[in-house]
Parts: C-alpha cells; sequence; structure tokens
C-alpha cells in the first residue's frame, strides 16, 4: 500500500463494490478478520483484500497507508470488541476480573488474528478507552497513581500474553492440536512414580487441568496479590484518596 491516506471525511468515492457494498474501514477491517480467520497470516495482503470486497485493490490506499496501518486497525478492533457492553460496578476486583476476561475470550474468538496483533500498540481510540477504563479502575479503586501504573502494566501484559499463548494452540492444525493433548497421556501418563513421583502422583488433576487455560486461576492469583498491596489492606499506611481527603 502507499502512503497516500484520505480522511474519512474527506473520501469522495462512495460508489459500491462489485459486492454491491461501500468501502469503508469498518468494512475493510472486518472483511480483514473473516479472511485471517479462514486463511492465516498470508490472507492480509491488498491484492486479497480487494478481491473479497469487490473493490481494486488501490481503492484500500484510501483508507490505511500500508498493511501495517491495517493490522493495527484489526488489533483495535479486537480491544473494541472486548469493551462491548462493559460496564464498571464500582468493585475493582470485580471489574478488573471482567474486563481481563474480556480481553482474554476476545483475542481467542480471533486467534489467526491475535497471533498478529496480540503484541502490538495501536494508538488508536479502542485501545485509548481501554487504557482510560483500566486506569480509571484502579484509581477509583483506591491505588496511587505510582501503584495504579504497575499494575495496570501487569494486568494487561498477562491478559495478552495468555491470549497469544492461548490463540496459538487454538490456531494450530487440528492434526497437530490433537498431537499435542495426546502427549499427556502418551508421555506423562506413562512416567513410572519411581522417577517422576510428583507427576505420577497428580496425572488424573494435572491432565485435567492442562485442558483448559491456565488465564482464570492467573487472573484471580494477580488479583489476591493485589488485595495485599491496596493501601487498604491490614498494615498499609492509610491511603489517600485522589480529591485528597
Amino acid at each position: 500500500m502507499s502512503a497516500r491516506v484520505v480522511p474519512e471525511g474527506s473520501r469522495q468515492r462512495r460508489r459500491p463494490t462489485k459486492q454491491g457494498a461501500v468501502l469503508s474501514e469498518r468494512l475493510i477491517v472486518d472483511t480483514a478478520l473473516r479472511l485471517v480467520a479462514q486463511h492465516g497470516a498470508e490472507a492480509l495482503s491488498v491484492r486479497r483484500l480487494g478481491a473479497a470486497l469487490g473493490a481494486d485493490p488501490s481503492a484500500l490506499y484510501r483508507y490505511f497507508r500500508n498493511t501495517d496501518a491495517l493490522l493495527l486497525a484489526i488489533a483495535d478492533e479486537l480491544i473494541g470488541r472486548a469493551q462491548e457492553g462493559w460496564e464498571a460496578t464500582g468493585d475493582w476486583r470485580t471489574d478488573l476480573r471482567a474486563m481481563g476476561l474480556r480481553i482474554h475470550a476476545s483475542y481467542l474468538a480471533q486467534p489467526q488474528a491475535a497471533l498478529l496483533a496480540a503484541h502490538r500498540t495501536t494508538g488508536r481510540p479502542h485501545e485509548t478507552r481501554a487504557v482510560e477504563k483500566i486506569l480509571g479502575i484502579l484509581r477509583d479503586g483506591g491505588f496511587p497513581d505510582p501503584l495504579a501504573v504497575r499494575v495496570y502494566h501487569a494486568f494487561v501484559d498477562q491478559a495478552l500474553a495468555f491470549a497469544a499463548q492461548d490463540a496459538a494452540a487454538a490456531a494450530l492444525p487440528e492434526a497437530a492440536g490433537e498431537a499435542d493433548s495426546e502427549v499427556w497421556g502418551q508421555v506423562y501418563g506413562r512416567l513410572p512414580a519411581e522417577t517422576h513421583p510428583h507427576i505420577a502422583a497428580t496425572f488424573p488433576l494435572l491432565v485435567a487441568d492442562m485442558r483448559d487455560s491456565g488465564y482464570p486461576f492467573a487472573l484471580e492469583l494477580m488479583l489476591t496479590a493485589l488485595e495485599t498491596l491496596h493501601p487498604d489492606a491490614a498494615g498499609s499506611p492509610k491511603r489517600v484518596r485522589r480529591n485528597g481527603s
């Protein structure tokens, strides 16, 4: 793609594509997500997008300067979907839990796109709203600013790291995914107690737990740890509220 992007309000070409749709950033992003879900990262090309949209590939230049700009828009869309319908309850632990699980679920719903986008910083509207919301949860919940920033960093990195790892597993070809699952029974289930006593003792629990993501429990561990760091925790200095009281 070129570096020539026309602002949304200045775009004059509003003729429908061969598919009968009028091009827009949202349509391009939605189509790109569909193609990536079906065909993987290689589908993110101007040629394939143009064909799927029924439009000349050069028309996409008016919306995104290059494929990386489109990728950032895809990443921002996943962040936006995580926030749809979310409302704060006023309880920081409840709200952080809900936000973390929503982020994780949004990326897992589009595992191929998550592999491309989970590590990106977009600076786009959905991301900036998410940053504002999470910092607001923490600051309104009584965390002083230096701690709120550090918690924000750890919280987001944890959610995205698990999202990327779980998305990578979900994006595996079916045969590879099944082979990975079978390792637990074919290898770990056969390890003798004489050489691997701890694996042998916990194997039924281990193999059952490894079927699912470790993120929900890891998130609970983080939230529990945060309670001990909160200014209202026993033994902590009296917190200073944001209004100075």
